[in-house]
């Protein structure tokens, strides 16, 4: 059947049209979680560029905004879950393997993005979402007329969108994919450039015991740092409800969320009240010669 060959074998005898399309897409598949998996600042808790910071700046902006007020207290594990769904998908359509489901893969995706990212962009066709989403349809269906050409009458099931389970090739190349997108992250994660380190945030001198200062942090994301007889220590100032910037309010001794109320004690960043889900991260600083530095 032509829609089970995999590797080489599934790109021989099919229209150039179809080769165009697994090209492009399962490529820049590939490439779209590449580019996650080697940017440090993608999968960090915070930050304008990590996965929840860009959440937060589409809630408001997006029909599912509903829903990605709820990823954002998992923004982490569903920034994994998209770098490895990218790579996953880009590998079985450029391998063969479960093409369908590859295939109808991206097209969730991109329509995904687009309800989300590019919903509000005018004119329509300035956004590559849609653009994106109508290329998989297409490749869905001249895949699907390519398929059914070589089948010689057989079917699986839903006319082999389903992965067959009980075809050990087929379970095979569905496990190297996984496997495949696990090792393209981890590869990707040695290849994050190192984040400079002893940036002078303040000098000593003009930080006296007592003093609150809000900076910004090495990966853009603003943070407020503080002194104290015990030394010096920061957080970030991103709200982990839903990304707002919190302010240090020196008569109750907290960081206040003006958004929605949530509340974090100065002195260990733990949330004191409101919906906030988890502390405030704490970024590295220490005194060194003159300056107070991040670390």
């Amino acid at each position: 059947m032509a829609s089970k060959k995999i590797g080489l074998a599934s790109w021989r005898n099919q229209p150039l049209g179809i080769t165009v399309l697994r090209l492009w897409l399962g490529g820049t598949w590939v490439y779209g979680g590449w580019v996650k998996a080697s940017d440090a600042a993608f999968l960090s808790k915070s930050g304008p560029n990590s996965f929840s910071g860009q959440l937060t700046s589409y809630i408001g902006h997006s029909p599912l905004t509903f829903a990605l007020r709820h990823m954002l207290e998992h923004a982490t594990l569903f920034a994994w879950f998209v770098m490895l769904s990218e790579f996953a998908i880009g590998i079985a359509v450029l391998t063969g393997v479960a093409m369908d489901a590859a295939i109808l893969g991206g097209f969730s995706v991109s329509m995904i993005l687009w309800l989300s990212v590019t919903y509000h962009v005018h004119p329509y066709f300035l956004g590559s979402d849609l653009a994106f989403a109508a290329s998989w349809l297409a490749l869905f269906f001249l895949w699907r007329a390519h398929s059914r050409s070589g089948s010689r009458g057989r079917t699986t099931a839903l006319g082999g969108i389903i992965p067959n389970l009980k075809d050990r090739r087929e379970v095979v190349g569905i496990m190297g994919v996984a496997a495949g997108a696990v090792i393209a992250s981890l590869a990707g994660g040695s290849f994050r450039p190192k984040i400079k380190v002893g940036a002078a945030i303040v000098k000593v001198a003009d930080f006296p015991v007592g003093s609150t200062m809000p900076f910004t942090a090495n990966d853009g994301n603003p943070a407020i740092l503080f002194r104290t007889k015990a030394g010096v220590f920061a957080y970030s100032a991103m709200c982990t409800h839903q990304g707002c910037t919190v302010a240090y309010d020196a008569l109750s001794h907290a960081l206040n969320c003006p958004c929605h109320g949530a509340k974090f004690d100065s002195a260990t960043g733990a949330v004191l009240a409101g919906p906030a889900p988890t502390p405030l991260p704490k970024i590295g600083v220490q005194i060194s010669g003159a300056n107070i530095v991040q670390i």
